[in-house]
């Protein structure tokens, strides 16, 4: 349905998940402009007024719900045979994808999403509204970490008719309640029970009742006990366990009893003061169950006694049939035994009499044989602690034999020294083999190659190796290895350390250090590369670009996006130079001279001739001493937008400034692929004539009065 507009209004862009009832889009909403979650019904029941009734309940369960942890609902619409509910668009994942991706959770994160659930639940059943299907998949989380309550799609008002049916319900069986799986009313508890299986799965990434369909889950919820948390994940605070062993006792009236007691109990559970708590049970847990089975003695047929054995014969003596003995009191009596006067205990002394006679007899005998085959003993002498040698030779001074050691390694005892021995300190006969048990020493490991891991897989493969942790010690250096990456260890890879003892150092880098960026203007491309290779940069060839620009052909006129005596850190990535290509097509180069002579006649004058043109500002074109009038030519370059100035000194002092027009640049017949500015040598000098441009412009050049605003002007 990508690209459908529902009511003229709902532009579903994409589907973003679904269930067994409908599938939801996220959708524009072009008249507010905004992105929406469109819920839509599968087309398999758009004729079922059953699943048409469940579908629009939904709408109108949510729709009165108003909190920060709820989904709200903007719109419910149906368009043809397409019925939709329009609700708030959550941007970020599902509590089920978190699980499968994190958990187990952190104590203090699980107990903050199921915080907030609760909240949600609060205010619904404030409300009249049980939820009935708490999961993980209709927890949404957005990206800033708020928890948002969806799919009421089988939610129901307390005060309206229940949707379990007979013989079938509706919900995810992982997360049903007991009551719910016996398909009777859910009250709130239905969903505190549903919540708690949640938080037990956040912190142990595993459901409490696994089975091979559902209705064995089903009766697993029914019948029997949830094994505890902290058997599966210890990290789990008591308090944080005994919230969950309270939301899932089986029978409701022994669980929360209310949203709002669960949640007092998940803002506290991790409070210091509950840091000792004890582990919660339930009262009825202790008491004695009347209809447990009992293990109760078997009777044997002799000890019933007969319908006539407590009666009395006709003429009025006691007795049973046949002078057979009677049960009376817990014991029987014989009664032709008592009618003789006799003690019933004779017999049974004499024969016992008799017994300890023979008794005492065999154990006379037994005596008087080992008296004679006697077998002399030795006591094995202790040798723990002893250099094997030397308990070797204790042990074969007594008479003993010793096998061969078995060595192992030991923090506590030397190298060689014997750690402990069988039959020690016992009696043995001669000839006894006694195995000894000797240290190896510390074991040592082989350190381990850290180079290039991570931070975080160098420490694990450190206490992988048996590594204590407080013996680690990191250090941070600016490096030209990736930041973060290993590029140093000490004691060195493959030596042997004590892994408890030995002190290990790992140099983590931080990446390279800044390095002032190099001024590149004005050099050539080779000298550029070379700047910044010294300066440990790299400039790329796709990152050399070549334009007109009014600088010297192949020379760098701009560099980007470092300036010179910027900090950048190598290998400088994306450092780009501008190199000329030569004059625009627009510029105008004509050669230009000037003819002059010492101040004095006979004597000499430096001259000093500044050039301002296009190429740039105040650029010194001749520097020379004369003694006689010469000429100079020099190259000025014009453009639309600048004239040339030329100024002349005559011992620091100016004497003469020129200026020469664009127009007059072109009229001369100047042009863009003239050479660049280069002074030439002197020229014979003229007799008494003026300064003018070497293409024979007839234009007289401006004297210092009258040209000097011109060539501000120009300028």
């Amino acid at each position: 349905m990508n690209g459908t507009t529902l009511s003229g209004r709902y532009e579903l862009i994409e589907r973003v998940g679904g269930g067994g009832m409908a599938l939801v889009y996220k959708a524009k909403d072009t008249l507010l402009h905004r992105h929406v979650a469109v819920k839509v019904l599968r087309q398999q029941y758009v004729h079922d007024e059953e699943f048409i009734r469940r579908f629009r309940r939904e709408a109108q369960s949510a729709a009165s719900l108003s909190h920060p942890n709820v989904v709200s609902i903007y719109d419910v619409g149906q368009d043809g045979d397409t019925h939709f509910i329009v609700m708030e668009y959550i941007e970020g994942s599902n509590l089920n994808d978190i699980i499968k991706a994190q958990a187990p959770l952190q104590p203090a994160e699980a107990v903050h999403i199921a915080t907030q659930i609760c909240d949600a639940l609060e205010h619904a059943h404030a409300n009249g509204i049980i939820h009935r299907d708490i999961k993980p998949h209709n927890i949404l989380i957005g990206k800033n970490g708020r928890v948002k309550v969806t799919d009421f799609g089988i939610a129901r008002a307390i005060t309206t008719s229940t949707i379990t049916q007979t013989g079938s319900v509706i919900g995810s069986v992982h997360y049903f309640s007991p009551e719910h799986a016996k398909g009777v009313s859910a009250g709130e508890k239905s969903d505190l029970y549903s919540l708690g299986i949640v938080l037990y799965q956040m912190l142990t990434a595993r459901l409490p009742f696994i089975g091979e369909s559902p209705i064995s889950v089903a009766l697993k919820h029914l019948q029997e006990p949830v094994e505890e948390p902290r058997v599966v994940n210890p990290m789990i605070p008591q308090s944080v366990e005994n919230v969950i062993l309270k939301s899932l006792r089986k029978r409701p009236e022994e669980r929360y009893a209310s949203a709002g007691e669960m949640l007092r109990d998940l803002e506290t559970c991790l409070s210091p003061e509950r840091r000792d708590e004890k582990k919660w049970t339930y009262a009825s847990d202790f008491e004695p169950d009347e209809e447990a089975t009992r293990v109760v003695p078997a009777i044997r047929p002799d000890m019933v006694p007969s319908p006539a054995s407590n009666a009395q014969d006709k003429d009025g003596s006691p007795g049973g049939a046949d002078g057979a003995p009677v049960w009376r009191d817990g014991n029987y009596e014989d009664e032709d035994e008592k009618a003789r006067g006799g003690n019933p205990w004779v017999k049974p002394l004499i024969w016992f009499g008799v017994l300890l006679v023979l008794l005492g007899g065999a154990w006379y005998g037994v005596k008087k044989v080992q008296e004679i085959f006697v077998i002399p003993t030795v006591v094995v002498p202790n040798v723990e602690g002893l250099r094997l040698d030397m308990a070797k030779a204790q042990l074969e001074a007594a008479g003993l034999v010793v096998e061969e050691p078995i060595f192992e390694f030991s923090r506590e005892t030397p190298a060689d020294y014997v750690i402990s021995q069988t039959e020690k300190e016992e009696e043995v006969k001669p000839g006894t083999p006694i195995r000894l048990y000797v240290s190896k020493g510390i074991e040592l490991l082989q350190m381990p190659d850290l180079a290039d891991m991570t931070e975080e897989e160098a420490l694990a493969a450190l206490t992988e190796a048996g590594v204590a942790k407080e013996n680690v010690t990191i250090a941070r250096e600016h490096s030209p290895k990736k930041a973060g990456s290993v590029v140093e260890q000490f004691p060195q890879a493959a030596q042997q350390v004590d892994p408890l003892e030995t002190p290990i150092r790992i140099v983590v880098s931080r990446g390279p250090e800044d390095v002032a960026m190099p001024d590149l203007v004005g050099r050539t491309v080779a000298e550029a590369e070379a700047l910044l290779q010294k300066a440990g940069l790299e400039l790329k060839q796709a990152n050399v670009i070549r334009e007109k620009a009014y600088f010297e052909k192949g020379r760098v006129f701009n560099q980007f996006p470092y300036q010179p005596g910027e900090g950048v850190k190598p290998p400088g990535e994306g450092i780009q130079i501008y190199v000329s290509d030569g004059l625009p097509n627009e510029a105008r180069v004509t050669r230009y001279t000037v003819m002059i002579g010492p101040k004095e006649q006979g004597g000499s004058s430096a001259i000093r001739i500044v050039v301002t043109d296009a190429m740039g500002d105040r650029v010194e074109a001749v520097n020379q001493t004369v003694t006689s009038d010469q000429s100079f030519t020099f190259d000025v370059v014009t453009s639309p937008s600048k004239n040339a100035v030329i100024e002349v000194f005559q011992d620091d002092g100016k004497v003469e400034q020129y200026t020469w027009t664009y127009a007059q640049a072109s009229d001369s017949g100047g042009s863009a692929s003239a050479p660049a500015r280069s002074s030439e040598e002197p020229e014979p000098p003229a007799e008494e004539e003026p300064a003018v441009p070497a293409d024979g412009d007839s234009s007289e050049p401006q004297g210092e009065a009258d040209g000097e605003e011109q060539a501000v002007d120009g300028l």
